[in-house]
């Protein structure tokens, strides 16, 4: 058994090991993006709601149908969809490179909706006591909703990178690279059992970690 392994790994190792990290990188980087463009875009959604902090109950209509339109595009039909606009943003569309733009783009509607769903967690007298301290909008947003949401966005943060781990994985199928294309290049087209349980295994083995990283870090920083 012992020796079937270190086998394996002698052969196979390097290659999971550089699909590993492809895999990280073009999810990490999606991840940042998403939220670099998705809390801006969940914050407006929450200011505008009916009874919020600058109400504007069609502005607000509008941009949750966005949300929701983006969010309703299965991932391998939008990236296929966005191609031309990979290549125009990133040079390739193949590769980590050409994998970043369509998932940052997949994850953003998605993260919007995640992060106003943490803001409408917000207790409402704390609202209003920010608004009794003459706080603006700018210090509302900033300091009572981000800082009270913290631990439901750290978790959010680990469901938006767990789901595009998955998502890597199908980009994998069409040149993406990383643990998807293991997967299918060796574990599917070559009949290669053993490099697809592999993939599965380090796959299961990243979500693990991430979730299990992200409930630790919630659960330190929940002041309730």
């Amino acid at each position: 058994m012992f020796g079937y392994l270190a086998e394996f790994f002698n052969q196979y190792g390097s290659m999971l090991g550089e699909a590993t990290v492809a895999t990280l990188l073009m999810v990490t980087a999606s991840t940042l993006v998403a939220y670099l463009v998705g809390i801006p875009i969940a914050m407006f959604s929450k200011i505008t709601e009916p009874g919020s902090l600058w109400p504007q109950p069609v502005l607000n209509a509008v941009l949750g149908w966005i949300i929701n339109m983006g969010r309703s595009i299965p991932f391998i039909i939008l990236m296929v969809s966005i191609l031309p606009f990979t290549r125009l943003i990133m040079g390739t569309t193949i590769g980590v490179p050409g994998a970043i733009v369509p998932l940052s783009v997949a994850a953003i509607p998605f993260v919007a909706r995640m992060v106003e769903s943490s803001f409408s967690e917000v207790n409402p007298g704390c609202i209003d006591a920010g608004r009794a301290f003459g706080a603006n909008t700018f210090q509302i947003l900033f300091k009572i909703y981000i800082r009270e949401s913290l631990p439901s966005l750290i978790r959010g943060a680990a469901i938006t990178y767990i789901a595009l781990i998955g998502y890597a994985a199908m980009a994998g199928a069409i040149g993406a690279g990383g643990l998807g294309d293991v997967a299918i290049r060796y574990g599917y087209h070559r009949y290669m059992t053993e490099v697809l349980v592999a993939t599965i295994i380090i796959l299961i083995v990243l979500v693990q970690i991430v979730q299990s990283v992200s409930d630790l870090i919630a659960r330190k920083i929940d002041k309730r």
